[in-house]
């Protein structure tokens, strides 16, 4: 993820539910050409798409792209190499997040089945 030296060059992301591309440019210091061309070879980026094809980022997708570009700009990985690195880390990611909805689950069960039996 990004290191704090590098956050505290970035502006803090709004409380906001969507952004439009002009905003997460601003907001990631890329300009909107670059944003589109990362949709194309990062599959992470994924954002909204309504009328007229515009899109709208949400708080994640910003984080992605502040991820992608700290990988390409700061660490000097190549398209690919970011590719790679994202895609190794998603996996643990996703793993912990399933972990935690299925614990949430089983103990929302047991509360169930206590009520259940009383």
């Amino acid at each position: 993820m990004l290191e704090p030296s590098q956050n505290n060059e970035l502006p803090v992301i709004p409380g906001k539910r969507y952004f439009t591309i002009g905003e997460v440019s601003e907001l990631c210091a890329v300009k909107p050409h670059v944003l589109r061309y990362w949709e194309q070879e990062f599959p992470q980026l994924k954002p909204v798409k309504r009328r007229g094809n515009r899109r709208y980022y949400q708080r994640q997708d910003v984080l992605t792209i502040r991820q992608i570009r700290a990988l390409l700009y700061d660490q000097g990985f190549t398209i690919g190499g970011a590719r790679q690195q994202m895609s190794e880390e998603l996996p643990k990611t996703e793993e912990s997040d399933y972990s935690d909805v299925l614990k949430k689950m089983i103990s929302e069960l047991e509360d169930v089945r206590r009520l259940l039996q009383s």
